[in-house]
């Protein structure tokens, strides 16, 4: 089912990754009963609305036909975007970052599982890491799905983004008006949007927002743990 649902999609996969995915999926509602990782637990509704929404960034032109990249998913929870990408793009290489122990060590299970060695795995909150020199500008793409809404996303990840990289936003149904308040936090953080892309899934309207990073980013930013959610760059 899982390779039939993405090809319906336009998303090939592999049979060896449709069995990667499968046993993702088995050890996620597993240790889903030990711990809070997914609401979503029916196995079409994880395919779909999980692993399929994961991997909508695949039919994007500024994400793929690349040799290498280097990928960073900021607040990855369960493993997405994050572990999904790296099912699908074994040429690139991961970083997955949650502030939450209890994610990291079930990831460490999954990356164990399916053999994901290019996959890192780092326990942190973004407004420090996002001030450490290994981490600073370091990544072509940082990822983020699910997490605040996109001023904030904007403080957490840009930080990490290279110099003309970018950072890809999976959003859903208030896209445009979170992209309506964005616009001092871009100025801000000296970034730019390049390309919003609608995708139908489910019925339901997706979008990934493709924000550039035009500079080195400013010291300041992101702000002290806290202080980015209490006041947002509005």
């Amino acid at each position: 089912m899982i390779k039939e649902i993405f090809t319906e999609n336009g998303i090939m996969i592999t049979e060896e990754q449709e069995e990667m995915l499968q046993l993702y999926y088995e050890i996620l509602v597993e240790w889903n009963v030990k711990m809070n990782l997914t609401a979503i637990t029916e196995y079409k509704d994880v395919i779909l609305k999980h692993f399929l929404d994961s991997a909508l960034i695949l039919k994007s032109e500024y994400f793929i036909n690349r040799k290498h990249a280097s990928v960073l998913d900021i607040g990855t929870g369960a493993g997405f975007p994050g572990i999904v990408l790296a099912i699908l793009c074994p040429q690139y290489t991961f970083t997955l970052v949650d502030s939450l122990m209890k994610r990291i060590e079930f990831l460490h299970i999954i990356k164990k599982e399916l053999k994901l060695n290019h996959v890192s795995l780092y326990h942190g909150r973004a407004e420090d890491l996002g001030h450490q020199i290994e981490f600073r500008n370091q990544f072509d793409f940082v990822v983020s799905r699910a997490v605040a809404e996109l001023p904030v996303l904007l403080e957490y990840s840009i930080p990490f983004v290279k110099e003309q990289g970018y950072f890809v936003s999976y959003k859903g149904k208030r896209c445009n008006e979170e992209v309506e308040i964005s616009h001092r936090a871009l100025e801000k953080l000296s970034a730019e949007i390049v390309e919003v892309e609608e995708y139908s899934l489910a019925k339901e309207c997706r979008f990934l927002i493709f924000i550039k990073n035009l500079s080195i980013t400013d010291v300041r930013y992101p702000r002290k743990a806290g202080k980015v959610k209490k006041k947002p760059l509005y």
